[in-house]
């Protein structure tokens, strides 16, 4: 259990930060800022969340912080996704 955490789950919930990011951080005087900021935080952003799997004597608990921030992060890329498509 602890290997599929670490590996592709962290994957995946550092995939849905990597997406929300966009949605949060302010775009920046070019405007791409919030673009480029999460692909360059990609690798750390996995780093973390896999360190922490790892590290996390309880693995219920683990499993359900990886899940409270996956969901969160793919409602929110859900949410401006869908406010995007209903704007004219």
């Amino acid at each position: 259990m602890r290997w599929l955490l670490c590996g592709p789950v962290s994957f995946v919930a550092a995939t849905a930060l990597m997406a929300a990011l966009p949605v949060i951080l302010p775009p920046g005087p070019a405007g791409i800022d919030n673009l480029v900021f999460p692909i360059v935080l990609f690798p750390g952003l996995w780093a973390a969340v896999f360190f922490y799997t790892c590290l996390e004597c309880n693995l219920l608990r683990a499993s359900a912080v990886v899940a409270f921030v996956t969901l969160a992060a793919g409602a929110v890329t859900g949410l401006s996704t869908v406010s995007l498509m209903a704007s004219p």
